[in-house]
């Protein structure tokens, strides 16, 4: 039988030796979720009518924020961030918005800037048991994915106005990106079931 261990990460580590062996077990998995998140993005589609590309990155971050739990899913998409304010090419590529901070300042500054905000969410939720079943799995990632284009589109309102902000940066998206979330909660239920054989 599965023990109530609040995240998918605490089922799977429960077993390690040591305080230290458990420390090493979050670290790895904290780096690894912010090598997806960045993996992700070179899997970027420039959109003609819209200065926000379409990626997988938000499926990476509310999954990965879901398995780790808030606090350390929100360090993942921190650490994420960070790389990209070093200069490291991390970001969608875009052959007008440039990589670094100056990407933050840009048009998907707001996009970025809220992935550490709906990883907690989403691991909060996740915490809570909102993983263990399909329907409130797509509540948890439907949250957290509120927060990603809340952010967006105000970020986008700052400058374009509200109008323009949703034109751009939410309705040619939401279609594809409910779809998404839909398929992204079936994972972590099934990743229980499968803890629990």
């Amino acid at each position: 039988m599965v023990s109530h261990a609040s995240t998918i990460l605490d089922q799977v580590s429960m077993r390690a030796a040591s305080a230290n062996a458990w420390t090493g077990v979050q670290m790895l998995s904290v780096l690894f979720v912010t090598v997806l998140t960045a993996s992700a993005s070179q899997l970027s589609f420039p959109l003609p009518f819209t200065p926000v590309p379409f990626t997988i990155q938000p499926m990476v971050v509310l999954i990965g924020a879901a398995a780790l739990g808030s606090r350390l899913g929100a360090l993942a998409q921190i650490f994420y961030l960070m790389l990209g304010i070093a200069g490291l090419p991390v970001f969608a590529f875009s052959p007008e918005l440039p990589q670094g901070i100056a990407r933050l300042m840009g048009p998907t500054g707001g996009y970025l800037m809220a992935y550490p905000i709906a990883a907690f969410v989403t691991g909060l939720l996740a915490e809570n048991g909102f993983d263990r079943r399909y329907f409130t799995s797509i509540v948890a990632m439907s949250a957290g994915l509120s927060v990603i284009f809340a952010g967006g589109v105000l970020w986008i309102a700052r400058v374009a106005g509200i109008e323009t902000a949703l034109a751009t940066g939410l309705y040619p998206f939401i279609v594809v990106d409910v779809i998404k979330v839909v398929a992204a909660g079936l994972v972590l239920p099934t990743a229980w079931k499968f803890l629990r054989h």
